[in-house]
């Protein structure tokens, strides 16, 4: 070969490699996902697809146990956790270093195989602190109540499910799964925002009688792993199921990437009864987006004109003159519509109303628009977990997720505020009086920037009290009284103009009150520090004698050690000088006996030394 040819095959070669690397480095990523397997110890995968399922031990607390399905289309999972009322009214599972974006997130529940855990359990379920659904009795006898599901934007790494008890038996949860979809997954208007998230009411698939996941229809993993309820009459006798195996174009498309075979049957009406009615019950006084797809696959519709139709929502028409043919531009062309409707009484009925031959529907799927709750202050939540630590906070209290949404399940002595200039959730109020407290207060209670009250009164805490809680401006009522705290009152909280009610009654403090704190007494603030041995310095308490400061005391203790630690030393060289002139007329003794002049053999100055 010559060198001409060879160098042409290298640059070949080295354009194949660019291509290649260039069609690769555009590849689109696979979706983030994870999926749960509650109880599991150890990783599962499960039949048909051979979908992987991650343990959830260290995600969270409760007991895991044997699973009980309750629906054909749960996953064929064989354990649970479940959370008894003794661990709190609030569990959760916090997932971290979930990437930012878009996610459908869905939660089955099951029950614990145990006689005595026999009745289906009631309880709340929430996504990053909203309310996205409630268990009604009878769940466990319908498949599209087995599990809760919501789209829902996370934005700071991390992924929050809590299930909340309501006194109706303990949440029990087969499984969790996080699923990334596509940035404008049901994008229902261009005002959409992140503070949004879309509760899944119903999806049904029409015209057949099999259930079905995206996965079983092979669809594409952005679209996130949806299930289809199959429904093959909206009411006997009133419509037909039809069907093809021709090929659905612009189905699996950006964002909502629907499966192909969602459009591959239909329900149409009959020379009886020719419209099409799907009615469903709801929540009222709620807002919900709708779904409709339609594909044109009745071999026998071919043109634009032979199949019109109005679509009305509870009698009010949202769509009006739709022409499949026209709208999609042919024959086995997907077709979505969607709109928003806002609804009052409990009923959602969907009527598709022929103008010119029969209707016809593909697919359906409902959403509760759902507002997402704001949070509480990112600061402030940690400050009360310290806390929770630090005084060892009894296991029924749970304080697990946010302390302040859902706002029907606020932490049990936590009172909350909406505060208008942050746009978020804060801590106002501390109420633990007699709950059995220990442990000590941290210095990180003065995060709690917006305190009004603190009640901890009738515990076993322990300890200083923090000095950190002068910080704290808006204080108005503190009651530390029948705790075990020594040492001294700290002057900060002379520095809490605010402060009307103080009471420090029943500890182990001691030394003077605050000048501050006496002085406001004459302002009609009501203070407490009687039953403490040591307290002094103000009106009902001892007077207070010469004292030291703690620097004093302090300096006194050092230089007594020093001066004891002169004399031990004075003693010593005293001693050894001693020892020295004895051993000198000692040997003085022993020699030879001379004339000489007197003289004086040592001196001493120590004590017990002669001459």
């Amino acid at each position: 070969m010559s060198s001409r040819h060879q160098i042409h095959l290298l640059l070949l070669l080295s354009l194949l490699t660019l291509l290649l690397c260039l069609s690769t480095s555009s590849a689109r990523r696979a979706p983030f996902a994870m999926r749960i397997s509650c109880g599991a110890r150890q990783n599962v995968h499960t039949l048909p697809t051979n979908t992987l399922w991650y343990k959830d031990f260290a995600y969270t607390g409760g007991i895991p146990f044997n699973a009980t399905r309750t629906s054909i289309i749960s996953p064929p999972l064989k354990t649970i956790r479940y959370f008894p009322l003794s661990e709190g009214p609030e569990n959760c599972y916090i997932f971290n270093r979930v990437p930012k974006g878009r996610y459908s997130v869905r939660i089955f529940f099951g029950l614990v195989a145990h006689p005595n855990f026999d009745e289906e359990p009631l309880f709340d379920i929430s996504i990053e602190g909203t309310l996205i659904s409630s268990l009604k009795p009878g769940w466990i006898s319908h498949d599209e109540q087995a599990f809760a599901e919501g789209i829902v934007f996370l934005t700071d790494g991390s992924a929050s499910l809590c299930f909340h008890s309501t006194g109706h038996g303990d949440p029990a949860i087969l499984s969790i799964e996080i699923l990334q979809v596509d940035e404008n997954a049901y994008k229902y208007g261009s005002d959409q925002g992140h503070g949004i998230i879309l509760k899944t009411s119903i999806r049904l698939t029409c015209g057949t009688g099999k259930p079905k996941f995206d996965e079983d229809y092979r669809g594409d993993h952005w679209g996130g792993d949806r299930f289809w309820k199959p429904i093959s009459t909206y009411s006997i006798g009133s419509d037909k199921e039809i069907s093809t195996e021709s090929s659905i174009k612009q189905a699996s498309i950006a964002p909502n990437f629907y499966p192909e075979a969602l459009y591959q049957s239909a329900l149409v009406g009959t020379e009886n009864q020719p419209e099409l009615e799907y009615i469903m019950d709801v929540d009222p006084n709620r807002n919900y987006s709708v779904w409709l797809h339609f594909a044109e696959i009745d071999s026998s519709v071919r043109g634009v004109g032979q199949r019109v139709f109005d679509i009305l929502i509870n009698g009010d028409s949202v769509f009006e003159d739709v022409d499949i043919i026209k709208r999609s531009g042919d024959q086995y062309v997907a077709l979505v519509l969607n709109t928003t409707v806002a609804v009052n009484g409990r009923t959602l009925t969907v009527t598709v109303q022929p103008k010119k031959g029969k209707a016809i529907i593909n697919a359906v799927e409902i959403f509760e628009i759902i507002t997402a709750e704001s949070k509480t202050l990112a600061d402030e939540v940690r400050a009360l977990r310290t806390l929770k630590t630090s005084l060892a906070l009894p296991r029924r209290f749970g304080w697990n997720g946010d302390p302040c949404i859902p706002q029907q399940h606020p932490w049990s002595g936590a009172d909350c505020q909406f505060n208008q200039t942050t746009g978020k959730w804060v801590i106002d109020g501390l109420g633990l009086d007699n709950q059995g407290l220990r442990g000590f207060l941290p210095k990180e209670i003065s995060k709690l920037t917006h305190l009004q009250s603190i009640n901890l009164s009738g515990n076993s805490i322990r300890g200083h009290i923090p000095s950190s809680l002068g910080t704290i401006s808006g204080l108005q009522s503190l009651d530390l009284s029948y705790n075990f705290l020594n040492g001294s009152i700290p002057e900060s909280l002379g520095q809490l103009t605010s402060l009307r009610r103080l009471n420090l009654n029943g500890n182990k403090l001691s030394g003077t009150v605050p000048a501050a704190l006496g002085g406001r007494l004459l302002h009609r603030a009501s203070f407490n520090f009687t039953d403490n041995a040591g307290l002094c310095g103000i009106p009902g308490l001892p007077a207070c004698g010469p004292h030291l400061t703690a620097g004093g005391k302090v300096g006194i203790a050092v230089g007594a050690l020093l001066a004891l630690f002169l004399l031990v030393m004075l003693l010593i060289i005293c001693w050894k000088r001693r020892q020295n002139i004895i051993r000198a007329q000692q040997i003085a003794e022993k020699l030879p006996t001379r004339k000489q002049e007197p003289s004086l053999l040592a001196t001493s100055n120590c004590p017990g030394t002669t001459a």
